[in-house]
């Protein structure tokens, strides 16, 4: 295969009270050094591609496997790009398996998909039975400030939680129903979710929390983004938003976040540093 092939695999364990990270990497995809500003418990990754983007035959796999009674919190310095390609697939994989007892964040900044692209943004979460984990997708289409509109090329998209809840579907700039329809994206060209899930049943009176805490954000939303929160599964709550700019949708899921810390971990809020660099 053609195209720039990086893979990394993070494994973390529990050393004492501290979450330990080891890693093996092949080709341009690395992790800086692991992070605890909150304490032993919590480890913090961020991934970096240097290449910075990913054209037709690039592949970036990640594979990620948290021990028991691990905290991993994983996100990256900047967008991941899609880039016009002229032939072949540009493929970004994430397979994390999640122990019993541990907590996954998967918090990475935004794909975006350039005009005549070619992609794949493929995501599998495998939860063991006492397992939790917030990951959220954020994507953009083009760059309207830019002036660099996402006018042909196709980005599939597949974001799972094994066994329990699937969003799958193919964005294809050149379908006028779906791109600017009021029952597709409405021209909006941002669209996020955001996953609480766990390995089993949720009791009732925690997903409704987790429901009531995104509501209260959603409803003070800016204007312009249209955003909605549901308990698809008794394991999972799903919020979804629509924005014309990926800023707007950024903040409301850093908001909601936030708040599912506070509220069903009983942690605090305090995001990455990286985040406001």
């Amino acid at each position: 295969m053609s195209g720039w092939q990086a893979h990394l695999k993070l494994d973390y364990a529990r050393a004492a009270e501290r979450t330990v990270a080891k890693f093996e990497h092949e080709g341009p995809l690395r992790v800086l050094q692991s992070l605890y500003p909150e304490g032993d418990a919590v480890c913090h990754n961020v991934l970096v591609h240097p290449p910075s983007g990913l054209v037709g035959g690039d592949l970036l796999d990640i594979r990620l496997n948290l021990g028991a009674n691990t905290h991993a919190l994983l996100t990256t310095p900047g967008a991941t790009r899609f880039y016009r390609s002229e032939q072949g697939l540009a493929t970004q994989q994430v397979k994390a398996h999640v122990g019993e007892g541990a907590r996954l964040e998967w918090l990475p900044l935004e794909i975006i998909a350039y005009n005549g692209c070619h992609g794949l943004n493929h995501a599998v979460f495998d939860l063991a039975p006492s397992a939790e984990m917030m990951a959220w997708d954020i994507t953009a289409l083009g760059l309207p400030n830019a002036n660099l509109p996402f006018e042909r090329g196709h980005l599939q998209q597949h974001m799972e939680v094994s066994g329990v809840w699937l969003e799958r579907g193919l964005l294809d700039a050149q379908d006028a129903r779906l791109m600017d329809g009021p029952l597709g994206l409405a021209k909006h060209r941002c669209m996020a979710t955001l996953v609480f899930a766990c390995g089993a049943d949720l009791p009732r009176e925690r997903r409704d929390l987790a429901l009531a805490l995104a509501r209260e954000l959603t409803e003070v939303a800016p204007a312009g983004l249209v955003a909605g929160v549901t308990s698809p599964h008794p394991r999972v709550v799903v919020l979804r938003t629509l924005s014309p700019l990926v800023e707007p949708a950024q903040t409301l899921l850093r908001a909601i976040w936030a708040a599912w810390r506070r509220g069903l971990w009983a942690m605090g809020d305090k995001p990455p540093r990286i985040w406001a660099m």
